[in-house]
């Protein structure tokens, strides 16, 4: 809520309390809008304009009736205005919420106090723990508003506060209710923040939400407001809620893309698109159908395998069932056709390729789409690292193909990554992006080179972990490592979810796996660098993760989600290392992140320096909506500027002295010329990035 928007509400009711005409106050909002809460680009800068505390309590203090009318969104500051008033009337539209735990930050204008006294604690627990936005509907269920309207919002409400004009304000000042009781309060707050705790993987934003809740539930309103104060105060100039507030622009700077051709977002118009096709119904090309159903699109869904297309249509199907029912709207069953002949795709406005990741495969599928769909259609693959303009160079229109890179579950996963060729077309790019949005999806648009940018980063990550193993750590220690750092899974984990033998086949085609070098130096040497072979010697005993009942780590059984310490794998380590002379250390946890995070922030600047991704913001968006990077720690290029850079470059350049044969570990030159310029902050990163550019 801006300044001059307090200003403005502070003088008017000030003039409506004194004028005695005036019988009665309803606010409301600006275009369909009643607020959308504080204004986060002021929280950098000193308070102007009246604060929104003494605001609220000056409202709800009137011996006038003052009443909200939400239309659009009541959130943060704007639903805290909404509970100082004495009543709500909210349009069946509209949302209301409290979402500051999202920005690392607590509801501080009585939203902790007020909510707890009018709906509950456990309710308000929930509702202020997670910033969800709440419906209409809901929140008259739960007592936020006091009535629902289809019609006029404004019309209704002024109808309404007429009608209680003369009634006694007493029981309707929140501030004076006592919070509903509750049986046994201490076990209630023991077990919010117990679950608090695990979801939030060390945000202390959800946890300090809890402690004000408690506040109201426990201290007078007066005291109450106190601590909710003081507790603001240890969030507001937190590292966690700078990173958190910097994902956030983030995420709305991705959409203002560029390319290095100079064409951008706001000069490239994206063309309509009514009709799309997925071909290839595996798990990718399932959840990228339903994706597009469920953004009202029409879906041709092709799979040649006459087996795999039924099994396909039933699990379509049910994920479009289980969303609308998640959603409360009717599933877009009628959205999707099927077939198994590539001809079906003719009327197609965008294909989106979904086939195994196999170039050959994938060639021969843009050969056939060549030849089948209308003039001007887009061609889109999913791959996930193979060369899209080798792809495009399949078609006689290479300008109009694009990457289109989703991640598993493709329907509930927010990133996708929009890689474009040197030949692929503004228009192209822009209608990808578009596609993505209607989808609900946080679309980042990149360059095309090896594992673009999540996997790209993704490979020295990995191969640190394996080395970390072959030095004296466990998978236990280095994934314990990682999820204390905040990531919901640590490498091996993740390996074992996603099935070591999908690495094993890429490693495979690169020529890297040589079963014939079981010991000695040669063995951990490819193409002149460090390579580990850990990886390809458990495939090769069958121990492909989950899906096998044992991997980095057993299983009860195949499929089973619960990982346990393998005994047979610890012996097998200290095998692989007594076969190889590798003496063992003490790894610490410090180690672990250092190596992993650091080589993979180094590949990141390159990244860059490459100009494969525009800005830092771009590769932070991927980690964090892609990768499981933790929102808390605002993404790999945020969290190195948060460490330093300068002590990221030392730890590099150690790293790099030990390990000599590890390339990737020598510091990036952009680095170097950000740390020689005074480390400036992440937001003047690109000037940075366009000199080094411009001197290519």
């Amino acid at each position: 809520m801006h300044s001059a928007v307090r200003q403005g509400i502070v003088d008017t009711v000030k003039k409506a309390v004194s004028d005695p005409l005036v019988k009665c106050v309803v606010i409301c909002g600006q275009n369909g809008v009643f607020c959308g809460g504080a204004d986060i680009r002021e929280f950098g800068a000193p308070m102007t304009g009246p604060p929104l505390v003494p605001m609220i309590h000056a409202i709800e203090a009137t011996n006038k009736p003052v009443v909200a009318a939400i239309e659009g969104a009541a959130l943060g500051g704007g639903l805290e205005l909404a509970l100082g008033c004495h009543y709500r009337i909210i349009h069946s539209k509209a949302r209301v919420g409290l979402p500051e735990v999202t920005l690392g930050l607590l509801p501080a204008a009585g939203g902790s106090q007020r909510l707890p006294r009018l709906i509950g604690v456990p309710a308000a627990l929930e509702l202020i723990t997670t910033g969800r936005h709440v419906s209409a509907a809901e929140a008259l269920k739960l007592g936020i508003v006091d009535q629902v309207t289809d019609d006029n919002t404004v019309d209704t409400t002024v109808k309404f506060a007429l009608s209680v004009v003369g009634r006694s304000l007493e029981s309707r000042r929140i501030s004076t209710f006592p919070c509903p009781p509750v049986s046994d309060l201490d076990a209630v707050f023991d077990v919010a923040m117990q679950r608090v705790r695990q979801s939030a993987r060390g945000a202390i934003a959800p946890v300090t939400c809890v402690q004000a809740v408690r506040a109201a539930a426990t201290l007078p309103y007066t005291q109450g407001m106190k601590r909710e104060q003081e507790l603001m105060a240890t969030l507001f100039t937190s590292g966690q809620a700078r990173a958190l507030q910097y994902c956030f622009f983030a995420q709305r700077a991705v959409s203002r893309w560029s390319m290095p051709s100079g064409a951008r977002w706001d000069t490239s118009k994206p063309r309509p698109i009514s009709k799309a096709a997925v071909i290839g119904l595996g798990t990718m090309g399932r959840g990228i159908a339903v994706a597009l159903a469920q953004a009202g699109l029409s879906v041709v869904a092709v799979e040649t395998q006459e087996k795999q297309l039924m099994d396909a249509k039933q699990a379509v199907s049910g994920m479009l069932e289980r969303g609308a029912k998640r959603r409360g709207v009717a599933p877009a069953l009628g959205l999707v056709s099927y077939s198994h002949n590539i001809q079906a795709v003719a009327e197609a406005d965008l294909v989106i390729e979904a086939v195994f990741e196999d170039m050959d495969l994938k060639k021969k599928v843009f050969q056939q789409l060549s030849a089948v769909c209308k003039p001007g259609t887009l061609l889109c693959t999913n791959t996930s690292s193979l060369d899209v303009d080798h792809l495009a160079s399949q078609t006689p229109s290479p300008e109009l193909v694009v990457g289109m890179h989703f991640f598993a579950p493709a329907h509930v996963m927010k990133l996708l990554e929009v890689v474009y060729g040197p030949r692929s077309s503004p228009q192209a790019v822009a209608t990808a992006m578009q596609l993505g949005k209607k989808m609900g999806k946080v679309s980042v648009a990149v360059g095309n080179c090896r594992g673009f940018v999540g996997n790209r980063m993704l490979k020295p990550y990995m191969e640190q972990a394996f080395f970390l193993l072959e030095e004296g750590a466990t998978p236990e220690l280095v994934d314990q490592a990682l999820e204390e750092f905040g990531f919901a899974m640590g490498v091996f984990r993740m390996s074992d979810l996603s099935g070591l033998d999908v690495g094993w086949r890429v490693r495979k085609a690169d020529g890297l796996v040589d079963p014939d070098a079981t010991s000695g130096r040669s063995a951990r040497i490819r193409q002149g660098r460090r390579y580990s072979p850990l990886g390809d010697l458990l495939c090769e005993q069958g121990r492909f993760g989950q899906k096998a009942g044992r991997g980095w780590y057993q299983y009860d059984k195949p499929g089973s989600r619960v990982a346990k310490p393998d005994p047979w794998l610890h012996n097998f380590l200290e095998q692989y290392r007594a076969r190889h002379g590798l003496g063992v250390r003490h790894i610490d946890h410090q180690e672990v992140l250092e190596r992993c995070l650091y080589a993979l922030i180094n590949e990141g600047f390159r990244i860059l320096e490459d100009g494969i991704a525009a800005g830092p913001e771009d590769i932070d968006a991927i980690y964090v909506f892609g990768y499981g990077w933790p929102r808390y720690r605002g993404g790999p290029m945020f969290y190195a500027g948060m460490v330093g850079l300068a002590n990221v470059l030392e730890r590099l350049e150690h790293f790099h002295q030990v390990h000599p044969d590890v390339p990737y570990l020598q510091p990036c030159s952009l680095l170097r010329r950000l740390v020689a310029s005074g480390s400036p902050p992440i937001q003047k990163w690109r000037e940075v990035i366009r000199k080094v550019h411009s001197q290519l």
